[in-house]
């Protein structure tokens, strides 16, 4: 879900089709990369996003539903976080989403244009039904790197610090399916529609899995080695990130299904063993 937003004239063009909304997925994402590129996650993100509320403001369409991040709480003050935790995030990425719910929640007051603000822990897994096959480019979310390794793209993962505060010293962190946040925008985009409402979410499967524990996992499943080392930490990395998304599971009858770190893993291999260097 990385991708330059900034093509206004495109925006226009399609806005003046009359749609009942927007589901806004694109946005460049690394957390770390941000910390060194303020600058490129600021135009794309930030003015990219204005970009498309005003083509939306301008053209009557009323409904916003926004991949927002779980990175907008910073480092948890309490865990399970939920949609009442302080917003502090820690690095800049994670602020730019963070302005653009602001920017959603004044174009409500002022515009009537109604939001879903869905703060994703993890986004991870490739679609359930085998329908979408095409690999990340240069991943930076532990997984994809992950599978990388596996099917020999790359040679080892690095492992972002080993003297965390969490019983294997590596981050934890909640993985939510693809499938799942699918599911929840199309319930969210239901529910702007027929409740008027901006609504503000978490998305998470409610449970944590460390780095190790995610690696090691990952190599019963697809059989391979994936060699890993330990690298510096990265700056902006939270120690635990866990949700709480019964709000979610109350208000879209939605559920993380497909969740599991079985589901993630085996998803995902299932596309990148068929990329293996020959």
């Amino acid at each position: 879900m990385e991708g330059d937003i900034l093509d206004t004239e495109k925006l226009e063009s399609v806005a003046k089709q009359g749609f009942d909304g927007i589901i806004h997925l694109a946005a460049f994402k690394a957390a770390g990369e941000s910390m060194i590129l303020p600058e490129k996650y600021s135009v794309n993100n930030i003015n990219g996003t204005i970009n498309i509320i005003n083509c939306a403001s301008k053209a009557g369409i009323k409904n916003i539903v926004f991949s927002s991040t779980a990175a907008v709480y910073g480092e948890p003050e309490y865990l399970p976080i939920d949609e009442e935790h302080p917003l502090n995030p820690e690095n800049y990425y994670g602020y730019t989403k963070l302005q653009i719910e602001g920017l959603l929640a004044w174009y409500d007051k002022l515009k009537g244009i109604k939001s879903a603000s869905l703060r994703y822990f993890n986004a991870a897994g490739y679609d359930t039904a085998g329908r979408i096959t095409g690999l990340e480019r240069n991943p930076a979310n532990l997984l994809p790197v992950i599978m990388e390794t596996a099917a020999g793209i790359r040679k080892k993962i690095d492992i972002f610090g080993n003297d965390y505060p969490t019983p294997d010293k590596t981050c934890i962190r909640d993985y939510v399916h693809v499938t799942d946040l699918a599911d929840a925008h199309y319930l969210s985009m239901k529910y702007l529609i027929t409740e008027n409402k901006s609504i503000v979410l978490n998305l998470g499967s409610d449970t944590g899995i460390s780095v190790l524990e995610m690696i090691e996992k990952a190599r019963k499943i697809t059989g391979k080695p994936i060699p890993a080392e330990i690298a510096p930490r990265r700056a902006g990395d939270a120690v635990k990130l866990i949700a709480k998304s019964d709000k979610a599971e109350k208000v879209l009858n939605w559920q993380a299904k497909n969740s599991s770190a079985e589901i993630l893993i085996s998803s995902s291999w299932e596309v990148y063993s068929r990329r293996r260097p020959k």
